[in-house]
């Protein structure tokens, strides 16, 4: 059977933190480049807030922005682009905190073989991009995705002064989130998720394939 006579719907988990609203704009232009490809959906979702006050708890519902991820997410996404703002470097804790949870899907093998890519946001040009973006794929790695960066075949990575790196889309947002998204940075942030939605759609396709 040939892949042409094949119906592909294939969802793409976009998971995101943000307090500001940065790496939430780019979470945004990651899922229209998911969007932008035939037969791939991106499901933007984010994780609560934690706190130090042990009585302290998110709503249900999140006052604005995506829902709240759920572990049967991770079952039916075909791929995952995973963003965090950056906390001295690394992950933010909330993230952090959803991904500790997960070890019944890691047991399970549930993201494994799928592709995956990050992204996020630093109040600083040198407040930690790459060292956040790297901790991020940590996890996915442990989970067995098949992680991916930004090639050097985008000409935006060498001419982007305000965030972007080959190993994922990044913003340099301003102390207080008031730098709006480059040019440069929106259009890698696009590009990634164009390229995790070809990846995952070649990926299904021959799976379904090979299925029959």
């Amino acid at each position: 059977m040939s892949s042409s006579n094949i119906t592909v719907n294939t969802p793409l988990l976009v998971l995101y933190y943000s307090r500001h609203g940065s790496t939430r704009k780019l979470a945004e232009l990651i899922s229209q480049g998911i969007d932008s490809v035939a037969g791939c959906e991106a499901r933007l979702r984010t994780v609560p807030a934690v706190s130090t006050v042990t009585e302290a708890s998110a709503p249900d519902i999140p006052a604005e922005g995506a829902p709240y991820v759920e572990l049967a997410d991770l079952q039916e996404c075909s791929g995952l682009a995973l963003g965090s703002p950056t906390r001295f470097g690394n992950m933010a804790a909330a993230m952090k905190y959803f991904w500790d949870g997960t070890s019944t899907d890691w047991l399970a093998g549930t993201l494994a073989g799928k592709p995956a890519c990050v992204f996020t946001s630093t109040g600083s040009l040198h407040g930690g991009q790459e060292s956040t973006l790297m901790s991020m794929m940590t996890p996915l790695l442990h989970h067995g995705m098949l992680v991916m960066g930004l090639p050097y075949t985008l000409p935006e990575l060498m001419t982007t002064a305000s965030g972007g790196t080959p190993y994922g889309a990044s913003h340099w947002s301003g102390m207080n989130g008031t730098h709006p998204i480059s040019a440069e940075s929106r259009t890698l942030a696009i590009a990634q998720g164009r390229r995790l939605a070809e990846t995952a759609l070649k990926l299904k396709t021959r799976l379904d394939i090979a299925g029959t």
